[in-house]
């Protein structure tokens, strides 16, 4: 496949695996099922980088969406830039499973494309992270045959990740795609506003509205605490644990420090760190 080929549909970033906040296929789940995990998140990737692509207009992201969607639906057929939704087909038929997950996640992603506001906490979390983040638990659950009413707390889990990642990037977004996920009605209470996100610091008020986003995802990290008691499959509770300790970790880091001033991320060590714990921790 030429280069030309495949920018008819994908954008690539260059981000990988190594660069998400969460372990992608890690050695803690099943081998057998580890190719079918990497086969989602090199689609997700993928569709992923088409919405956040600050050099393509919203029709044209749409339009690349909407073809990727034609492939994993099977209303089109393979062409050159189109491996990643027909790979992620062959893989759920392969496993019995629905497109239904990864149909959410495109759904997203083509929000993101014109949807620039999010009103209130509720916007953000149902009307978003529903769709962006609680699939790939969901998915990452169905793909162990898990039982489906532990759904809530993955939700809980993938919601308050997807929230981090937002407080992380928030003036990335705002500066390459005028996209701003934190809720509008946070920010007038407390006399912050979207040009707030371009200085060199957080303004007072701005600061007020990432911690109420803060105090909302410890909500959600409560109910996501029960995901590795309720898991049979001793592999993804360990997976779960690990990435519940990496949130928390997170969580404390964007607490303490200015996503604006600084790039707040965790260390080699840091992962190390939580990996062992969360580890230990669905162990005993």
């Amino acid at each position: 496949m030429t280069a030309s080929a495949a920018s008819k549909f994908e954008a690539p970033s260059g981000k990988g695996s190594g660069q998400e906040n969460f372990p992608v296929g890690s050695f803690l789940l099943p081998k057998r099922l580890r190719p079918h995990v990497a086969v989602f998140y090199a689609f997700a990737r993928a569709a992923d980088d088409i919405a956040d692509s600050p050099a393509l207009a919203p029709e044209d992201k749409i339009r690349r969406l909407d073809a990727f969607e034609d492939v994993l639906l099977g209303r089109r057929e393979l062409e050159p830039g189109l491996e990643k939704p027909w790979n992620i087909r062959q893989s759920l038929i392969q496993c019995g499973m629905t497109t239904d997950h990864c149909r959410d996640l495109l759904h997203a992603f083509k929000r993101d494309a014109t949807y620039l506001r999010y009103k209130d906490w509720d916007d953000l979390r149902f009307g978003y992270c529903r769709l962006s983040a609680s699939p790939v638990g969901r998915y990452l659950l169905d793909l162990h045959g898990e039982d489906r009413v532990d759904w809530v707390y993955s939700d809980a889990l993938c919601d308050a990740l997807q929230v981090l990642n937002h407080l992380q990037d928030c003036q990335a977004d705002y500066r390459n795609l005028n996209r701003v996920y934190l809720p509008q009605d946070w920010m007038q209470a407390n006399g912050a506003t979207v040009e707030d996100l371009d200085r060199p610091a957080l303004a007072p008020g701005m600061r007020k509205v990432l911690d109420l986003c803060l105090n909302a995802t410890a909500e959600l990290m409560e109910k996501a605490r029960r995901l590795p008691l309720a898991l049979k499959s001793r592999h993804l509770a360990m997976e779960s644990a690990v990435i519940i300790a990496i949130a928390d970790k997170l969580w404390a880091e964007l607490r303490a420090r200015d996503p604006i001033a600084e790039r707040v991320e965790l260390t080699k060590p840091q992962f190390l760190v939580c990996a062992v714990k969360g580890v230990l921790k669905a162990w005993t």
